[in-house]
């Protein structure tokens, strides 16, 4: 078996080799590393050309050389001759320097590997570098010198080239190299990240060799699914690379050492996102440093800010951070000091759950029992419930405890950051509408004479405040139907970041938060720790693993990655990922002790099967694309397409075939036949929608005469207006139909035989509630599709047709 390398064990790899007189490294993803996850990312980086032109410029010319003289290694002035074949020498060179020039910014040595060096070093053991690369030997060792260094490339003795050469490793470049430095092969000791050229190319000629293996499959299957959803999220502009992953060399020099699973996600996953949000949080507060004067205080919004704390105390130790307990229900509950605040409030959650609206609303318990039980039951249950909050003796009682819940508030405040005038409160939280900052602002500027700004890490506003709010990923950098599709499924992100705790839902008279009981179960506060425990760890090593020779901005780099990682978490999770999340809840946070399951795949496979793709359209769940697991890849990027580009599409657009399903309707007097239109859902499932009229009609639905073998996934009643409705709430507003069967034998639980093309499943309608339209859902499964042509059936009653049945 060929021996192999981790990242992190470079240092020690000439250890127990005691012959070894010669170092031999490969370059590219070996010493330099890139700020991309593929070479060709970092052609989007060139000025006047695109990604697939440069493509195409060095397929030409490596067919050209392989033509003209029967290799196909190049140098980079015979491609960019290809690219502008009537251009002067001098235009080709400026272009290769152009590339060289983009090499070196998002390029940068490997630290474990340049440790590795310096041991040779130490030893007296000779360094070289043999890369199978377009560019030439001097041009090689200008890139080693300004990305890695001065020190770095002094190290270097010798460089060695496919493209001066015209053979690569794996044809037979090493030849070459033994012939200039007329030295023992099993005396040199060569490492490379491609296993093809680096072991199998060299190992022939007697060369000890070691395979560098970046990263587990797992991780290199994230990392290019991190990719695909870059190429998403961020139209490729000129001078930027595509698919930034400056995280790549800090999760290959980590992962390996980190056993625990959730600590493992932590690091690979969450921490290349929170470690991007604290670097800017740091630009943000030193700009309002400038900007403002006074004190910036780094104010943590508990609970969900503290994963965010606790990597500021990692990054910044000696930085004092607060943390402030303000939920939404606190920050509601102290901005109700006057009605048009409670005007406001009631407009825009009047569509909850009044009983909790009467909570926020801070109505005695039994008061607010007693008036809820109270409404009526119909139409009339909201404006009755509103009318009785527009009583000026309850505005009057609402705005006296929202003056004492303020006041409580302010003391919370005070006793955590004590803010003096002039200072500012930079609050720090997940996001993503910056509701709390809208309730408490005016009140703490008030209160406090200071300047608020939130700094959220998503930040997509729902309406537009006067406010000073940004965020790591916002308006600035992408446009509202990216952020809303990040947005979407944030429930998953918010269980990692939050304390184990209760929800604040007041204060005592001297701030002191008064917490609900804590709802979520141990097992899971235990694994959302250990995902904590693996950010930070990330925050404390990333630093070491990067050696930059040229100065680069670092975070554009790095808010792109972040947003790739939180979008290929939300859209594609990964089964192992799924399995850590598995019991997870999600608190609801609104003064109440409610929870609801992190995600249900049964409940997506069974909406997929009745009602197919269109589903997902308007479905709300708190993580739909973990419910799509199992559904294939195709699924989940077609919710993310739909969700990222804000896809105007209906259900007509989701069919393109259909099955014509003959049925009998039936009201007790008369009796039609005709045939309904079913189409494709999922998985070979369709849905013929009947219409029954207000529950007038029995439906016959005769299988037998297009199928022998059906499963009937599900039949139905609903509302006709519920099917049509472009928002999907799976279990609302359904009855179960109690269906009958005629020639049919039931097999299983949903497999159904024909006997004859005579067999039919009757369905009668449920019980007649109103006057609203109804329908029959119907969602089956040809499996075997009758062959012979149906007998002649005996003559029908005369036909009545039931509404919207042909």
């Amino acid at each position: 078996m060929t021996d192999f390398i981790l990242p992190h064990a470079l240092p020690s790899a000439l250890d127990g080799r005691a012959n070894i007189k010669l170092l031999s490294l490969d370059c590219f993803d070996t010493l330099l590393w890139r700020d991309s996850h593929a070479p060709i990312d970092l052609f989007a980086a060139l000025p006047g050309i695109n990604v697939l032109q440069r493509q195409w410029a060095e397929t030409r010319a490596r067919t050209a050389a392989m033509v003209q003289h029967r290799y196909k290694e190049v140098t980079i002035e015979q491609i960019y001759h290809e690219m502008y074949p009537d251009a002067p020498e001098a235009e080709i060179a400026a272009a290769a320097a152009r590339e060289l020039d983009a090499e070196a910014r998002h390029c940068f040595a490997f630290e474990p590997t340049v440790a590795l060096i310096r041991e040779a070093k130490r030893r007296g053991i000779g360094v070289i570098i043999v890369s199978d690369t377009y560019l030439g030997e001097k041009q090689l060792r200008e890139l080693i010198t300004r990305a890695a260094g001065n020190e770095v490339a002094d190290m270097i003795d010798q460089v060695f080239c496919s493209s001066t050469h015209h053979r690569t490793k794996f044809d037979g470049l090493y030849a070459d190299v033994l012939k200039a430095l007329k030295c023992a092969p099993e005396t040199i000791l060569h490492i490379g990240d491609n296993f093809s050229a680096d072991v199998t190319g060299v190992a022939k000629f007697g060369v000890q060799t070691l395979h560098l293996k970046q990263f587990a499959e797992a991780t290199e299957q994230r990392l290019r699914l991190e990719s695909s959803i870059s190429a998403i999220l961020h139209p490729l502009q000129s001078g930027t690379i595509a698919a930034q992953q400056p995280h790549r060399a800090a999760i290959a020099m980590g992962e390996p050492r980190i056993e625990d699973p959730a600590e493992l996600f932590g690091f690979s996953v969450m921490g290349p996102v929170f470690h991007t949000y604290e670097a800017w949080l740091q630009r943000e507060a030193a700009a309002l440093q400038e900007a403002r004067g006074g004190t910036v205080h780094w104010v943590f919004m508990m609970r969900d800010g503290l994963l965010p704390m606790r990597v500021h105390q990692v990054a910044k130790p000696d930085s004092p951070a607060h943390a402030v307990e303000i939920s939404r229900f606190t920050a509601v509950a102290s901005s109700l000091t006057d009605a048009n605040a409670i005007e406001r409030y009631v407009q825009f959650d009047i569509g909850s759950d009044l009983a909790k609206v009467a909570h926020q609303l801070m109505l005695p318990q039994g008061e607010a029992r007693i008036l809820v039980n109270s409404l009526p039951k119909d139409r009339s249950r909201i404006p009755t419930f509103v009318g009785e909050i527009r009583n000026p003796q309850r505005v009057k009682q609402i705005n006296k405890a929202g003056q004492g819940f303020a006041e409580r508030l302010i003391a919370h405040v005070r006793n955590v950051v004590d803010p003096q005038p002039g200072d500012t409160l930079m609050l720090v939280d997940l996001g993503y509408n910056g509701s709390v900052q809208n309730d408490v602002e005016p009140l703490l500027r008030k209160r406090f004479g200071v300047h608020v700004a939130g700094r959220y890490l998503l930040l997509r506003e729902q309406f537009r405040t006067l406010g000073d709010k940004k965020g790591l990923i916002g308006e600035a950098d992408y446009d509202c139907h990216t952020l809303e599709a990040i947005a979407t499924n944030v429930a998953v992100l918010e269980q990692i970041c939050t304390a184990a705790q209760g929800s604040t839902v007041d204060f005592e008279a001297d701030g002191t938060p008064i917490r609900t009981t804590n709802s979520i179960k141990g097992r899971q506060s235990a694994t959302r720790e250990r995902i904590q425990e693996g950010v930070l760890r990330f925050e404390r090593e990333q630093a070491g693993v990067r050696l930059r020779g040229t100065a680069t901005d670092e975070l554009p780099l790095w808010r792109r990655a972040a947003a790739s990682v939180l979008g290929r978490l939300m859209y594609l999770p990964m089964a192992h990922e799924l399995a850590m999340f598995a019991d997870f809840e999600h608190d609801i946070n609104e003064g109440v002790n409610d929870t609801v399951p992190l995600f249900d795949p049964s409940v997506a496979r069974r909406a997929l099967n009745q009602r197919g793709l269109f589903y997902m359209k308007g479905s709300e769940r708190m993580y739909l694309p973990a419910e799509l697991h199992g559904e294939g890849l195709p699924v989940k990027l077609a919710l993310l397409a739909q969700k990222r580009f804000g896809l105007p599409l209906k259900y007509a657009d989701f069919v393109d075939s259909t099955i014509s399903l003959p049925v009998i309707v039936a009201d007790g007097t008369n009796v039609s036949t005709g045939n309904v239109t079913a189409t494709p859902t999922h998985n070979g499932y369709y849905l013929a929608p009947i219409p029954i009229g207000d529950c007038r009609f029995s439906v016959g639905v005769q299988f037998g005469q297009l199928f022998d073998w059906v499963q009937v996934e599900s039949a139905t009643f609903m509302p006709v207006e519920r099917f049509l409705s472009d928002k999907q709430q799976p279990g609302i507003d359904e009855i179960a139909a109690s269906p009958s069967l005629e020639g049919m034998q039931k097999v299983s639980s949903d497999l159904f035989h024909c006997a004859d093309e005579f067999a039919f499943m009757m369905v009668p309608p449920p019980p007649r509630g109103d006057d609203r339209p109804m329908m029959l859902a119907l969602v089956f499964r040809p499996i075997a599709r009758r062959e012979i042509a149906p007998a002649e059936t005996v003559r029908q009653p005369s036909l009545v047709h039931a509404p919207g049945v042909r």
